[in-house]
C-alpha cells in the first residue's frame, strides 16, 4: 500500500464511516477551519453572458492574474475548421464538445477556447503560473449512456485565446491518478495548493486529494480518499479547502428550491454539515452549476457556488459566495 494513503469510505448523509485502512494517514492533512455552509452568502457576478449560450457547468478562479473561467457544453448550430459541416447540441454533448469562456473581475469576456472531446465539464481547476494560467479538466470523453460525453483522464493545458483543443494537442498532458476509473473531473485548491478529483470506481463515486505539485510530476499517493455520500438531488459540483470536501446538488426552478451545500471532513469521510442553499432567490431558473474556491484578499477565502439563469437559447452565468469561517 502507497504511503499517506487513506482509503475512508463514508456513509449515507450520516456520514457514518465504514472502512479507514490507515487513520493515521490523517494527519497529512490538518484540521482547518470550515466554512459555515448556513452563513448567508453574496452575489459575486450576476446574469453574466458567456461565450456561448448554454447552462455553465463549473468554473475556476486564476486570482493571482484577476480571471475566472467558466466552461459549458457547446450548443448545436457552430462548424469549427476542419468539421465538415455545422454539429448538433446533441452530437456537441455526445461527442463531449465544451466551450471555455475566460471572464475578468467584473465579468467581462476577455477570451475563450473550444475544447473537443473532453467532457461534461462537471468540475475544472485552474492554476496560475505567472501571468499564464493552467486549466485542468476532464479528458478523453466516453459516452457510456449514449447521450452525454464524459471524461475519463485529467489534463492540464495553459489557456490560449482563440484555440481549438482535441485530447491529441500537442502542450496537452494527461494524468491518471487512477487507473481504470471513470467519470474523471477535477478542482484546484488554490491557498494549500491541493487537487481534488472526483472519480468512479465500479459505479461508486469517490474524492481523491493530492498535493498539487506531486500530480504534476505524475506521483499519485493521495493525501485521503472518501466516498461520495448519498445525496439526494442531481449532483452539481464541487469544491476543497483545507481538511474539508464541498459538494453542490439540486435542480433547476425558481425559489426556493432544491439546492444544498453538503461539507465533507477529508480526515474522517464524515458529512459534519449538510445546508438547504437560500442564496440567489431572485434567479431565474437557478440551476446551481459548479463549486470554487477564490481567493479576494491575503486574508479572504471565500467558497463560491454557480447557478446558471435565463431561457434555453440565452443562458447566462451567476456567481455567489459565502465567506465566513467556523
Amino acid at each position: 500500500m502507497p504511503t499517506r494513503r487513506t482509503f475512508l469510505i463514508g456513509g449515507a448523509v450520516t456520514g457514518a464511516v465504514l472502512l479507514a485502512a490507515r487513520p493515521a494517514a490523517a494527519a497529512t492533512v490538518p484540521r482547518a477551519a470550515r466554512f459555515d455552509c448556513a452563513a448567508p452568502g453574496a452575489r459575486l457576478l450576476g446574469d453574466v453572458p458567456l461565450h456561448d449560450v448554454t447552462v455553465m457547468q463549473s468554473f475556476a478562479f486564476d486570482d493571482v492574474n484577476g480571471h475566472l473561467y467558466v466552461v459549458q457544453l457547446m450548443a448545436g448550430g457552430l462548424q469549427l475548421p476542419g468539421e465538415p459541416e455545422p454539429v448538433s447540441g446533441a452530437v456537441r454533448a455526445k461527442n463531449g464538445d465544451l466551450c471555455l469562456t475566460r471572464l475578468d473581475r467584473d465579468g467581462r469576456e476577455t477570451g475563450h477556447m473550444y475544447l473537443l472531446g473532453f467532457g461534461h465539464g462537471v468540475q475544472i481547476g485552474a492554476e496560475p503560473q505567472g501571468r499564464d494560467t493552467f486549466l485542468w479538466t476532464e479528458v478523453d470523453s466516453v459516452s457510456d449512456d449514449g447521450v452525454s460525453g464524459w471524461g475519463s483522464r485529467l489534463c492540464r493545458f495553459p489557456f490560449v485565446d482563440g484555440s481549438v483543443l482535441t485530447p491529441d494537442s500537442p502542450g496537452l498532458v494527461r494524468h491518471v491518478p487512477v487507473p481504470g476509473a471513470d467519470r474523471t473531473t477535477c478542482g484546484i485548491d488554490p491557498v494549500n495548493r491541493r487537487l481534488v478529483m472526483r472519480h468512479r470506481v465500479d459505479g461508486a463515486f469517490r474524492y481523491a486529494l493530492y498535493d498539487l505539485k506531486d500530480v504534476r510530476r505524475h506521483r499519485y499517493d493521495p493525501l485521503a480518499v472518501v466516498a461520495q455520500p448519498e445525496l439526494t438531488y442531481s449532483f452539481q459540483g464541487y469544491a476543497t479547502y483545507g481538511s474539508y470536501l464541498y459538494l453542490l446538488e439540486g435542480t433547476s426552478g425558481a425559489a426556493p428550491g432544491n439546492t444544498y451545500l453538503t461539507c465533507v471532513d477529508w480526515r474522517t469521510g464524515a458529512v459534519v454539515d449538510r445546508q438547504f442553499v437560500t442564496d440567489g432567490a431572485e434567479v431565474e431558473f437557478r440551476e446551481p452549476e459548479g463549486m470554487a474556491i477564490q481567493v479576494a484578499g491575503p486574508k479572504e477565502v471565500r467558497l463560491c457556488f454557480g447557478f446558471a439563469s435565463g431561457v434555453a437559447g440565452a443562458r447566462r452565468a451567476n456567481v455567489y459566495y459565502k465567506d465566513a469561517l467556523i
